[in-house]
């Protein structure tokens, strides 16, 4: 059964977290491994794709082929991830993570879910909100609304509160910096502005964590283990512990035996780090907090004192000298009755409710985090909507051609705040053709822009004198086209049920080669058994044997096989049993017989670990996993007075 309802997903460049409304309030679902966050991590192993725990847990024995902070290259459009020959987008690999989310969320609930609220860091660009959209159709979403995650935490918060104020939010993530000033009253969310860093979270922390330790060890050893690919995953491994450790610390050991191995044997690392020194290796990060806010909060019109509250979004604000950076920019101590890891997805479901009708009263007016406009004559950047407009929006703008005859045009769409459009994001372009040959400064085009409630945007362009027109929704990423993103919800389907058999397999191989060695062990301890019995179950265990090693079978054939040899394993037990008289021995074997049974069962659970730390264990979700001959004149426009609309410059 399909359920109406719409889960709201923060999807983390180092965690994931997802909720639903449930009674009127959001609860955040637990994934199959019993924990609130999953690690957005993905690996690919001989046998199968591993997402999450799974993932993150086997990363030291499998580094070249485990993917973690994917999301910081969300919207490149040539970045791939080539695992064993096959190259995978950011789009790809998240989608992966979301089928995990999709899987566990359907398994909780106890129904298919097809809607989804995704959040992202409120500085993503046009093409990073678009490529998030098209990770989510990919896993199977019908994605309702992208929305900011300062915003989302900003509900969540609001939920409890109601009374009017102004927020800011300082989300600091593994990944990303965002900071958003927000007023809220009577069920109003309110942007007023939002700033922030796409290349700044606790993953820069972590590296500096790193860096100190690889130095120092090649300052006592000669050897940089940063060269090394495993040793660069246990470093990662420990940087990360360290720093969840001086949150709460004063100091911590880092002990890594056998890093790496000299002339003389083993080489071991044990280092000790104080808060202190952790600090004074990340100043220069916390640092790069202050700017943004400073311009947030110029922006908005606002001095610190006119904040009411602050809230730490992102699982990176647990450290101290976040919440003193902070506190000595605002002047606000942080609110603590907010979990920074869960605040955003808790939004996510709130506005998931407010789609579906199940929150009432609650309206959010979010902002596009960067100014939108066209590249014009000189290579200008001419805005025509600016950063920090409240969205839905739309406004238009007359242009002119720059040259005598111009008969077409080419429109460059950017993103940014520089006053060259080459040094801003390119988002698309497109051509206009059919102009009449006229004089330059002639022919009137106006160009319209639109942004929908998820920050996707829309350009138009029209010659006012023949009616001509074209249009554009920008894609992001890949630009991946809706047959293109059908196609990948197909792969990943396909490999959905792929990974479904391969793990059925494995965790039915598991529970026979627990059968098998039961089988040896009850033929040595009991060697007074009939020989017909043996006979039968030593060929019980080579027809099982033989099945395992086919690489033709399938699970139920395994499993069939194991069913076989499970039931001759009971026939030992019946004849120790008549053997020994209904006594203490025969109570024994008994037991053992019945343990036999469980052991080597069809329904046995695949609990021997199969190499890279991969076990039979739950699935760890699925995945993946021109214009013509025209000879065109670059667009080289010129901003006019609109002389039949006195509204035609609206911008």
């Amino acid at each position: 059964m399909t359920s109406n309802k719409i889960l709201g997903i923060d999807l983390g460049t180092t965690n994931s977290a997802f909720a639903v409304m449930e009674g009127g309030d959001p609860e955040i679902i637990v994934n199959s491994e019993g924990d609130r966050t999953t690690p957005s991590v993905v690996a690919f192993t001989d046998d199968e794709r591993l997402v999450g725990k799974p993932a993150k847990n086997q990363a030291i024995q499998n580094p070249e082929k485990t993917i973690a902070s994917i999301k910081r290259h969300m919207g490149e459009e040539d970045y791939t991830v080539e695992i064993e020959g096959e190259d995978y987008t950011p789009e790809e690999i998240s989608a992966m993570i979301l089928q995990k989310i999709k899987h566990d969320a359907e398994e909780y609930l106890g129904d298919d879910i097809e809607k989804a609220v995704i959040t992202v860091p409120a500085y993503f660009s046009d093409r990073q909100r678009q490529a998030t959209k098209d990770a989510g159709e990919i896993a199977g979403f019908d994605v309702e609304r992208i929305i900011n995650e300062p915003t989302a935490a900003s509900m969540a918060y609001g939920l409890e509160d109601d009374a009017d104020q102004t927020v800011l939010v300082y989300d600091l993530g593994g990944g990303t910096f965002d900071v958003s000033i927000l007023d809220l009253g009577g069920g109003v969310y309110e942007v007023v502005a939002t700033n922030g860093d796409n290349d700044l979270g606790g993953d820069d922390w972590d590296h500096a964590i790193i860096d100190w330790l690889a130095e120092q060890f090649e300052a006592e050893h000669g050897v940089d283990l940063r060269e090394d690919r495993q040793a660069l995953q246990r470093l990662k491994d420990a940087a990360e512990e360290a720093k969840i450790e001086l949150s709460s610390r004063k100091e911590t050991e880092i002990n890594l035996p056998f890093i790496t191995a000299g002339d003389d044997g083993p080489i071991h690392l044990e280092e000790s780090m104080t808060r202190a020194k952790f600090e004074s290796l990340t100043s220069d990060l916390i640092e790069r907090t202050v700017e943004p806010t400073e311009q947030a909060l110029e922006d908005a019109g606002y001095e610190k004192g006119d904040i009411d509250e602050v809230l730490l979004v992102g699982g990176s604000t647990r450290m101290p000298q976040v919440a003193e950076k902070v506190e000595e920019l605002i002047g606000e101590e942080p609110q603590k009755n907010v979990n920074p890891d869960e605040a955003v997805a808790l939004g996510a479901a709130i506005q998931g409710g407010v789609l579906g009708g199940e929150v009432d009263d609650v309206v959010l007016l979010d902002v596009t985090p960067l100014s939108l406009g066209i590249e014009v004559k000189g290579g200008l950047f001419e805005r025509l909507i600016e950063k920090n407009t409240t969205i839905p929006t739309e406004e238009s703008k007359v242009f002119t051609t720059a040259a005598d005859n111009q008969t077409s045009v080419q429109v460059r769409v950017f993103q940014g705040e520089r006053e060259l459009a080459e040094k801003n994001e390119l988002l698309g372009e497109f051509h206009l053709t059919g102009i009449p040959p006229a004089p330059a400064g002639t022919p009137q085009i106006e160009v319209g822009f639109s942004i929908d409630e998820n920050g996707i945007v829309n350009v138009s362009a029209e010659d006012k004198g023949t009616g001509t027109s074209e249009e554009i929704t920008i894609e992001g990423g890949a630009g991946l086209s809706d047959e293109e993103i059908d196609r990948l919800q197909e792969e990943a389907e396909e490999h959905a049920e792929e990974d479904q058999q391969r793990r059925e397999r494995i965790e039915a191989r598991n529970s026979a080669e627990a059968a098998i060695q039961r089988a040896e062990t009850l033929l040595e301890e009991n060697e007074e058994v009939d020989d017909e019995i043996r006979e039968s179950v030593e060929a019980a265990v080579e027809d099982l044997e033989e099945t395992i090693d086919d690489e033709d079978a399938e699970a139920d054939d395994i499993e069939a096989a194991t069913e076989t040899l499970s039931k001759e394993l009971q026939e030992i037990g019946k004849q120790v049993y008549q053997d020994a008289g209904a006594g203490a021995a025969g109570g024994a074997a008994g037991a053992g017989a019945a343990g036999a049974g469980a052991a080597g069962g069809p329904g046995a659970a695949g609990g021997a670990g199969m190499g890279g730390g991969m076990g039979g264990g739950p699935n760890p979700g699925a995945g993946g996993p021109d214009a013509g001959d025209d000879e065109y004149v670059d667009a080289d426009f010129e901003d006019v007075e609109d002389e039949s609309d006195d509204d035609g410059d609206d911008s």
